[in-house]
């Protein structure tokens, strides 16, 4: 805690602009706001360009290709951390991004499978690699105790430029003559803001590191972690059922979404509005909702919304197959993950030990998440290739309700070890 505050007066001495701490966190928000608003150009046209080359049947062979692309390459990039200043790597990366983007428009003019495929894999990596760079340097500058107060705030600026992002290519899409392809190069442009953005941010001094740790942590232990506490394991369970049924959510989605629409650009607008909405949602329930029923029921309550809600909408899906119920289960996946979800979960950790959590987020981010997507994807592969008489859309609904329901009969293990926690 000392060797923390050193660090913190000795930027603060050093950069005048480092000491505002509003100041820090409103930089913060706008570059994640940057971020996560060319990702939202660039998710829409993704999946709709290899919806029109390939169809959504083929989207599980992409998630698998997906993940294992992932885990080849956050490897070689966490050796490149090691020797690299993060500032320089993260500009060098907004560069890098930036001209494969130009590169991947360039051979849209001339569109195939393997473009469609090599574009989706790319923007699944982008996302990750930019995220994970944002905040590894976020947590670089502040100290444990200056995070709790601003990373609300700085984390709201991601859900914000999912609204404007999503929005911005939709309208881009419908009042100009632009098409699919050329959302690349409006990314492009976002990135290459996203670059002056860092530079202007390194130049004030905001990226000065707080060391808030006498010895740097280690990513060890692994799955060994899970022993030293069975909460830890029923936190990961819920996790991971949670990753699990998200690919079934969203070969359901797209399917529904390739036959509601049928035209590429149309598809894609389609897309980006729905991210766009997905993304208010998110905010209202970041803003009002997480809250009050934390007040009012505890972290547990919170995390039983988004199971509750999937199955709920998936039921309705199942009785009554269509784009309106479907995409309102999508949002219950993947907008409440957001929201409501990400915070109760962040809450279930402050009782565990700092050097637990730190080996349990390693082993769940870096091998249990893409795992579980590998093992969703080859269920899909299953039921709807696989066996003499396939699953039709609805019909998966009962996989959905089968994880929802082991997910929250965890949730109610959870509850009594949290319990039990807490009272320690």
């Amino acid at each position: 805690m000392v060797e923390s505050e050193n660090s913190s007066n000795r930027c603060n001495q050093r950069y005048p602009a480092h000491r505002i701490l509003s100041i820090r966190a409103t930089f913060l928000f706008a570059n994640f706001l940057l971020i996560i608003m060319a990702l939202y150009h660039l998710k829409p046209s993704s999946r709709s360009l290899f919806i029109e080359y390939l169809g959504a049947d083929q989207l599980p062979w992409v998630w698998i290709g997906t993940a294992l692309t992932m885990g080849i390459f956050i490897g070689i990039y966490h050796r490149l951390v090691e020797r690299c200043s993060r500032v320089i790597l993260v500009m060098g990366t907004c560069l890098l991004l930036a001209a494969c983007l130009v590169g991947f428009r360039l051979l849209l003019n001339s569109p195939g499978p393997a473009v469609a495929i090599s574009f989706y894999i790319f923007v699944d990596i982008l996302s990750v690699l930019m995220v994970e760079q944002f905040w590894s340097l976020t947590n670089s500058i502040y100290s444990s105790k200056e995070g709790k107060g601003w990373y609300g705030f700085i984390g709201t600026g991601g859900l914000v430029g999912g609204v404007l992002g999503g929005g911005a290519a939709a309208l881009v899409l419908e009042h100009t003559p632009l098409t699919t392809p050329d959302l690349l190069l409006v990314a492009a442009g976002i990135i290459l803001l996203l670059f002056a953005l860092t530079w202007l941010m390194g130049w004030l001094g905001l990226y000065c590191e707080v060391q808030n740790h006498g010895e740097p942590m280690k990513y060890a232990g692994g799955w060994q972690s899970f022993k030293k506490s069975r909460f830890l394991m029923l936190i990961a369970g819920i996790l991971l059922l949670a990753q699990l049924a998200s690919p079934l959510i969203e070969f359901q989605f797209m399917k529904t979404v390739e036959t509601s629409y049928q035209v590429l650009d149309e598809r894609t607008s389609y897309l980006s509005l729905f991210f766009s909405v997905m993304g208010i949602i998110s905010i209202l329930v970041n803003l009002f909702l997480t809250p009050l029923i934390h007040r009012a029921f505890g972290v547990i309550a919170g995390l039983l919304i988004q199971p509750t809600l999937i199955a709920l909408c998936t039921l309705g899906f199942m009785l009554a197959p269509g784009l309106l119920l479907i995409s309102a289960a999508k949002i219950s996946d993947r907008g409440l993950s957001y929201s409501i979800n990400r915070a109760s979960k962040e809450l279930l950790y402050v009782p565990i030990d700092s050097v637990l959590i730190y080996q349990a987020k390693a082993w769940i981010d870096m091998f249990g998440y893409r795992l579980f997507k590998i093992f969703g994807s080859i269920l899909i592969l299953i039921f709807t290739r696989w066996l003499p008489t396939p699953l039709t859309l609805p019909q998966f609904g009962y996989l959905v309700l089968l994880i929802c329901a082991v997910w929250l009969f965890v949730l109610g293990l959870l509850r009594k070890e949290y319990q039990q926690v807490e009272e320690i």
